[in-house]
């Protein structure tokens, strides 16, 4: 008997698996195939704009993404650098043989931790509670908890123009009654779609023709607890062309032979990832499309086209790609295809990500309606933390949207919904300038500690982090420019306007072009850049930062107004038919999460204060 099995090892399995396992629970994780653990099908990057935020949170609060990140990477730079620390998001191109390698060592290191390869196809349901799995050829594992992660494998249909393949990623063995069962238990299934572009042989690449991305020229990190272990001047190249008239050309003519255009595609595919054809059909006006092509690994010859996801046929597949600059000979080592594939309704999942209609049962990733390692990867760790809780009598851990980007994806999964594959953006976290990619560990480390999955070691180094920030800024507080020849003169080397009385450089360092390593012509700040570039956003933004959170408090409000679990709301007049029905369904835990629902207006949300006010005096 197991206390957690955890199905499925792609990236929300790998985290949920570890992280339960560190909290002394006896884990399994159960994988169809030992060699797909930590698989990236897709794209092999890890991090991008705000999902690179999602990995810092993700190590905040002790999971293993950053830290394999780190040891896996050719290439690494920070996106939106030259915009507002809201939206730097760090990025790098992981090498889809070392990463897989590192978190399956990793994994095999943990303590409590049994992997078992087998193909699961039923559960263990009792008095709509979880008693464990059964597996292909029969064999039942029994567990207090199971934690599902099956990626894009429940009835996986690989799509190439008309063509329509069963199975999984690679063409992989699918689960092929999973979903069923789980629609059996009374769960709602989905059907949703995701795709990825074609290889190529980098040996019949013109890379001359394109326009090289190279790395950043300083050093940076996922995980707040290693050191860089790559050298700047030794980072891969990655490489922009652009699509062009005759590739649309030859799109267009081709539409219906796709399978999405053609009628094939039954699921509903990622608004924010869109195939090449999706993108020519949706902006016409556009005359090219940007493509990043992206090496893969080291160890072997092929290059991922990035942004030219498609469906269509191998031989139109094969003029598409010889139509771009540089690729005119290039050789297609794996044709593009859609994957369609079962996924749960989200609205019927708890914010601890435990299933509402069977207890002790928790999904994450994918099976939730996501898109995205480094989502899954979140949505696995909260899962494993809260499996934990759940098993010894703890409260769940939510994190709240003023918190972490993880709080918003969660929040928008299991108020929101979604009917096709969600994937996280900045813009939909309205207190962004709070969830910044360099202030991940002051937001969710502290927490860890509380959870049991940041040790002691780690919660010192970020009370000594804390320590010095505010040391620094008493400092900077305390001391005043001294306006003499010295100081004239460096400011003129730097084209500066001179302050005309003396300032503090608490207030110095808030002027535009003044950054603290200008401060540090005139004054010794013997501390690592990340706790100066902490100290300079900090100071720089702090009114920003006051006004978000004084827009925080007026949510959190709301979110400390409980409803109660045992609610009916057909005994509420006046309310709308649909917020009535919305209400039933999701069943919000506050009247904060009930004002995030669509269809639940100011109105119905003023009648259902009024009511917990007077039955429940709340």
């Amino acid at each position: 008997m197991y206390d957690v099995i955890v199905v499925g090892g792609g990236h929300a399995g790998c985290e949920a698996s570890h992280i339960s396992a560190i909290l002394n629970l006896k884990t399994a994780l159960v994988t169809a195939n030992l060699k797909n653990i930590a698989d990236m099908p897709c794209n092999p990057s890890i991090g991008g704009t705000a999902k690179g935020i999602i990995v810092r949170e993700i190590d905040a609060l002790g999971g293993l993404m950053g830290i394999i990140a780190d040891k896996s990477h050719f290439q690494i730079k920070m996106l939106n650098n030259g915009k507002g620390p809201a939206v730097r998001s760090l990025r790098a191109q992981a090498d889809k043989i070392t990463y897989p390698k590192n978190m399956l060592k990793a994994l095999k290191e943990t303590p409590n931790l049994t992997i078992i390869e087998g193909m699961v196809e039923d559960l263990i349901v009792e008095n709509n509670t979880i008693k464990g799995i059964i597996l292909a050829n029969g064999e039942e594992i029994k567990a207090k908890s199971v934690i599902l992660t099956t990626g894009t494998y429940l009835k996986g249909n690989i799509l190439i123009g008309s063509e329509n393949t069963p199975g999984g990623p690679h063409g992989e063995a699918r689960s092929n009654h999973l979903s069923d069962n789980l629609k059996k238990y009374g769960l709602t299934i989905q059907r949703l779609k995701t795709g990825t572009p074609p290889r190529l042989k980098a040996s019949t690449i013109d890379f001359t023709k394109m326009q090289p991305e190279v790395g950043d020229n300083k050093y940076y990190t996922f995980s707040f607890d290693t050191k860089p272990l790559y050298k700047i001047n030794e980072q891969q190249k990655c490489y922009l062309i652009y699509t062009n008239e005759t590739t649309h050309n030859i799109i267009k003519e081709n539409l219906s032979k796709s399978a999405m255009y053609g009628g094939y595609v039954t699921g509903i595919g990622p608004r924010y990832c869109p195939s090449i054809e999706d993108k020519i059909v949706r902006f016409a006006d556009k005359p090219r499309h940007q493509l990043f092509l992206e090496p893969e690994s080291l160890y072997y010859d092929e290059w991922y086209l990035q942004g030219f996801s498609t469906s269509m046929p191998r031989d139109i597949q094969e003029k598409m790609v010889h139509s771009l600059k540089g690729l005119e000979n290039a050789e297609l080592t794996k044709y593009a295809y859609a994957i369609e594939y079962d996924a749960i309704d989200p609205l019927e999942i708890k914010p601890s990500l435990e299933n509402k209609i069977i207890e002790n049962l928790f999904t994450a990733g994918q099976i939730n309606g996501t898109s995205g390692y480094e989502e899954a990867a979140a949505q696995g760790l909260i899962a494993g933390i809260n499996a934990h809780h759940k098993l010894n009598n703890m409260e769940p851990l939510i994190l709240k949207r003023n918190e972490a980007y993880i709080g918003v994806l969660i929040d928008d999964l299991v108020t929101k919904g979604t009917n096709e594959p969600y994937r996280m953006l900045t813009s939909r976290a309205e207190f962004r300038l709070l969830l910044r990619h360099d202030n991940a560990d002051l937001r969710l480390r502290e927490i860890g500690y509380k959870n049991g999955t940041i040790d002691e070691a780690r919660y010192k180094k970020l009370k000594t982090k804390i320590n010095s920030i505010n040391e620094i800024k008493e400092l900077l507080k305390n001391t005043n420019l001294s306006l003499n020849a010295k100081t004239k003169e460096i400011f003129a080397k730097y084209n500066f306007t001179l302050p005309t009385s003396s300032v503090s450089f608490y207030l110095l360092l808030k002027r535009p072009e003044i950054t603290i390593n200008f401060l540090k012509e005139f004054i010794s700040l013997p501390y690592d850049e990340d706790i100066l570039e902490e100290v300079e956003i900090e100071v720089k933004y702090e009114g920003y930062i006051a006004k978000a959170y004084k827009e925080a408090e007026k949510m959190l409000k709301l979110e400390g107004k409980l409803i109660p679990e045992d609610i009916d709301y057909n005994d509420i007049l006046n309310l709308a038919s649909e917020a009535r029905q919305k209400l039933s369904k999701i069943r919000p835990k506050s009247l904060g999460q009930a004002a995030r629902i669509s269809g639940v207006n100011p109105s119905d949300l003023s009648i259902l204060s009024v009511y917990l006010k007077k039955k429940y005096n709340k």
